[in-house]
């Protein structure tokens, strides 16, 4: 098979990229604005737990424009005026509300947050990142009318397969809980996502790329994964002062020829938007990768999927459950 060969999903790149994605779906490039818009978690606030999870630190991925205390017209329009200057040929956005469980409030308080993000014309759809356990039929049901108008993507964070590895990093809900969000927002042909991380203690490298089979059973359209990364101020950099010996970090070759054999176990429908986290290291508590970008770490994966000469599905089996994605 030579490099030109054209894959499932439409083009000679040997994964089903986001960017690829977007063009199809809108004919240009679309670019994501990071909203806060003050929502919080049931693992914080008390109804499930206290504290969060144990690796999560939301100001490492917010951009500086991104604080509740802006409206979210000020925060989309602070925004579109950043990526201008950065990314030129963006002239569609999509609203990513982003930090901590955006549908973690009443059914009202959510069709007044999202009305807000098309006051502007050039808005024209939403992400939501939420807990699969923030989801009701009533909320899906509001979001599947407003997906019959514009873009909507849901985005659930999994993180593991594993409920013993769920419940050490303290996220509340089990994978059981996961399937459930994602098969009822798919049935109500809601664009659906996933948020995964590798790397947790205690699991292996076998039990990690075991999960290709397991995800590649669900309706998603879309997938993100990160490298486990140690935050400053959290729970688990305590965890890891204290025993670092539980933690085992991905050295970056070493990690790109992981995702490499996950990524041949995965379903070639799924649109793999990210492979792995970029913060800045002012942020870090662990082990890190130094200044390496998005950019280059895609690159990385594009080279070493050419030289194996594999691509995303090439070892993956159709299952029996019916995909949707």
């Amino acid at each position: 098979m030579n490099q030109q060969q054209i894959f499932p999903w439409g083009d000679s790149r040997r994964f089903n990229s986001y960017s690829r994605y977007f063009k199809s779906t809108f004919g240009e490039r679309i670019q994501k604005l990071t909203i806060d818009a003050g929502f919080t978690c049931p693992n914080r606030d008390g109804k499930v737990a206290r504290g969060g999870c144990t690796f999560c630190l939301n100001d490492a991925f917010n951009p500086s424009y991104c604080t509740p205390e802006k409206s979210i017209r000020q925060q989309l329009e602070e925004g579109i005026e950043f990526h201008v200057k950065r990314y030129q040929k963006a002239s569609r956005y999509l609203a990513y509300f982003q930090a901590y469980s955006n549908t973690y409030a009443s059914l009202e308080k959510l069709k007044e947050v999202y009305s807000q993000a098309f006051e502007l014309p050039e808005v024209v759809g939403v992400v939501v990142g939420t807990r699969p356990d923030c989801v009701d039929e009533e909320k899906l049901d509001f979001f599947a009318e407003l997906s019959k108008e514009k873009y909507v993507a849901i985005e659930y964070g999994i993180e593991s397969c594993y409920n013993n590895t769920l419940a050490s990093v303290n996220r509340g809900h089990t994978y059981e809980d996961a399937i459930w969000a994602i098969e009822q927002t798919a049935k109500r042909h809601i664009k659906v996502g996933a948020h995964m991380m590798f790397g947790f203690p205690g699991e292996t490298r076998e039990q990690m790329l075991a999960q290709a089979e397991m995800l590649s059973k669900l309706p998603l359209n879309t997938i993100k994964f990160h490298q486990l990364q140690i935050f400053k101020g959290t729970y688990m950099a305590k965890e890891y002062e204290q025993n670092p010996e539980q933690f085992r970090f991905f050295g970056l070759q070493e990690y790109i020829d992981f995702f490499v054999e996950f990524l041949e176990r995965l379903n070639p429908r799924f649109v793999v938007e990210r492979f792995a986290g970029e913060v800045p290291p002012r942020f870090q508590a662990g082990p890190g990768w130094g200044l390496v970008r998005n950019e280059q770490l895609v690159s990385m994966l594009d080279k070493r999927l050419a030289e194996l000469n594999t691509w995303q599905g090439r070892l993956f089996v159709e299952t029996e459950r019916k995909q949707e994605a």
